[in-house]
């Protein structure tokens, strides 16, 4: 057993699996509290390294392409302190980082572990339902279907649209980008008839736009990995679409043609023209959302 316990949380490499759990310290980001522990067979691990600095050091711990639904979800674009797969030592701990780190790299000589991309999930994801509140609304997924319901300072055509209740089975593909600073993130829940609409987020009925806490609105992180971690694998992909499940006949819609996107096209113009006429959307706003409608299909 190869361990190494810091305030930043623990390792433990057992020959097969590295088991890492985040520490209690108030500064462990709350996502990687919340997150927990992750078990990460060793067959899914490409490297380990050991960062050292001046007074401190990282083990980080690289992944094969496709092999956790956190980082295919993520894109890469978790901030560091966030990172499961990062461990901050202390630096009279050094010798022992290094160790564990060389511990997990004889083992994946020892048992030949490939680098190259994987062809499914080696790791689970999150456990459903999980739930969480953003700036923009509370998102929920039970494993069957994504709920969202706004929030009193959402945008008003989200508001007038109501509660969207979205079929794991429609689902396309989920993108998320993190609000830092003053840049705005989003959760985007992409389906055959959206996928080439892209409305700005504080207008999309698909999307919450992350604009709030950036301690809270990464949590979003959560549902968009256990949806993702429930679709089928990246590498099933046929260009923009997926081959999967879709109770039917075994595949998953493709991705709407030309006729299909100028339907989509009619009826969400069709759509923004109720909104308008009943009240809900101002002439400045409507003319706006129908420009990025317009543009999204172009």
């Amino acid at each position: 057993m190869a361990e190494i316990i810091q305030r930043d949380g623990t390792w433990a490499f057992d020959g097969s699996t590295i088991r890492i759990t985040p520490g209690l310290h108030r500064r462990v980001p709350l996502f990687r509290q919340t997150y927990g522990e992750v078990s990460v067979p060793l067959e899914a691990v490409s490297d380990v390294v050991w960062e050292p600095e001046r007074g401190r050091g990282r083990l980080r711990m690289r992944l094969r392409e496709g092999a956790d639904p956190l980082l295919q979800a993520t894109g890469g674009r978790l901030p560091d302190p966030a990172d499961p797969y990062r461990l901050t030592v202390d630096a009279n701990r050094g010798g022992v980082a290094e160790y564990v780190a060389e511990e997990i790299r004889q083992a994946l000589l020892l048992d030949r572990v490939p680098k190259e991309a994987t062809h499914a999930y080696l790791l689970p994801g999150p456990p459903v339902p999980v739930s969480v509140r953003s700036s923009d609304g509370t998102v929920s997924f039970d494993g069957a279907q994504v709920r969202i319901d706004w929030a009193d300072t959402s945008g008003r055509v989200k508001r007038a649209t109501g509660p969207r209740i979205i079929a794991l089975r429609d689902l396309v593909q989920v993108e998320w980008l993190p609000n830092r600073g003053y840049e705005d993130g989003f959760l985007r829940f992409v389906t055959p008839e959206t996928v080439c609409s892209k409305l700005p987020p504080e207008r999309d009925p698909y999307t919450l736009d992350l604009w709030g806490s950036v301690r809270r609105d990464l949590l979003t992180a959560l549902v968009a990995t256990a949806v993702t971690a429930r679709l089928p694998h990246p590498s099933l992909r046929t260009g923009t679409a997926f081959d999967g499940r879709d109770g039917r006949d075994g595949r998953r819609p493709a991705v709407p043609g030309q006729a299909d996107h100028h339907d989509v096209l009619l009826r969400r113009l069709r759509e923004l023209g109720e909104l308008h006429r009943d009240g809900v959307l101002t002439d400045a706003e409507f003319a706006t959302t129908k420009a990025a409608v317009l543009r999204g299909f172009g």
